[in-house]
């Protein structure tokens, strides 16, 4: 009983922290909004029309975006380390980014081959996110059928930094033949940015991000049976098969269409699952899966209210706020060598 209590007043605090970072995040940027101003946005009653539209049109998405995409990482790497039983697995270490990544790059670079109204059908936001959810999936479907052979967990990671860098290399070549027009889109959608996405964009995202949160719901009582081992799982009835597939297309659907609306955000993914471990102490995924849904949430909208740089017209990309902190957090866990609960 005290333990639940301990894990219901962790969970209290958080979804408080977590509303504190939402409103602080609408509120933060070049122009400084009141906090009062932005409850008034909501229920309808600000009388200061730039504000308004500041707020309705583009901080508002840019705060829903940064809760799925935060959220959405961190299960998709907490997903990740309970399959491979690896804590240094991820969505970006594993080449699942990678290949999402060079998804997209086949759609925007590689248009340049054809021609007119085809070319503009290519470039559309559901033709990305199709091309990054089949890549992630794709690439997570190689790593894992060589897991299944290789039993080293680090030569596992080495594969995967592999697949990343075969898809660099392909990402190169398409780079070469490209219009600057055409590299100029792709790079900006590598810098990472959670504020490029309109209501109705925003609105595709959630149904696919609901869609992956639902199967890595479904796929808890797998992920808890996989830490006793597969003969274990076996024995206790477990389809080792098909729980395997439903975390790998929660990963992939997860992953893939946040790196096509968001850009291959780092770190997230990785250092998010081991920051909840350490805090909750526990490895049931009944209880990490919601609070990494919420620690994630809450490490992008700060990294996000840092890299929109308040006071000032610069906003920084995404991608490199991340990896400052999250990069720092995977060296002190690795540094102070604490046992990883799995």
């Amino acid at each position: 009983m005290p333990k639940t209590n301990t894990y219901t007043l962790s969970f209290i605090a958080l979804i408080f922290i977590l509303i504190i970072c939402f409103f602080m995040n609408i509120g933060l940027g070049s122009v400084s909004i009141p906090i009062q101003a932005v409850f008034k946005s909501f229920i309808g009653t600000l009388d200061h029309e730039s504000w308004s539209y500041i707020i309705q049109d583009y901080r508002l998405p840019k705060a829903i975006t940064a809760i799925l995409v935060g959220s959405g990482l961190g299960i998709s790497g907490l997903l990740m380390q309970t399959l491979f039983r690896n804590p240094l697995a991820g969505p970006f270490v594993l080449g699942i980014s990678s290949g999402a990544s060079l998804g997209v790059a086949l759609v925007i670079l590689g248009s340049g081959i054809f021609g007119g109204m085809f070319a503009s059908l290519l470039i559309s936001k559901w033709s990305v996110v199709i091309a990054a959810s089949l890549g992630s999936f794709l690439v997570l479907l190689a790593v894992l059928v060589v897991s299944s052979r290789v039993r080293d967990t680090m030569a596992i990671l080495i594969i995967g930094l592999m697949f990343g860098s075969i898809t660099a290399a392909i990402v190169s070549v398409l780079s070469y033949f490209s219009s600057a027009e055409q590299l100029q889109q792709y790079i900006f959608w590598g810098f990472g940015s959670l504020g490029n996405l309109s209501w109705n964009e925003l609105f595709i995202f959630l149904i696919v991000y609901c869609f992956g949160m639902l199967l890595s719901i479904l796929s808890i009582k797998g992920l808890n049976t996989l830490l006793l081992g597969e003969n274990y799982a076996k024995s206790l009835g477990l389809n080792i098969k098909k729980s395997r597939f439903v975390i790998i297309l929660a990963t992939s659907l997860l992953a893939g269409t946040i790196t096509a609306f968001a850009g291959p955000i780092a770190f997230i993914g990785l250092a998010i699952p081991h920051i909840t471990r350490q805090v909750f102490n526990t490895s049931n995924h009944k209880i990490l899966l919601p609070a990494v849904f919420l620690f994630g949430a809450i490490i992008m909208l700060i990294c996000d209210s840092i890299a929109q740089l308040p006071t000032s017209d610069y906003t920084l990309p995404i991608n490199a706020i991340t990896s400052l902190i999250g990069a720092p957090v995977v060296i002190w866990l690795l540094v102070r060598k604490r046992k990883m609960i799995f």
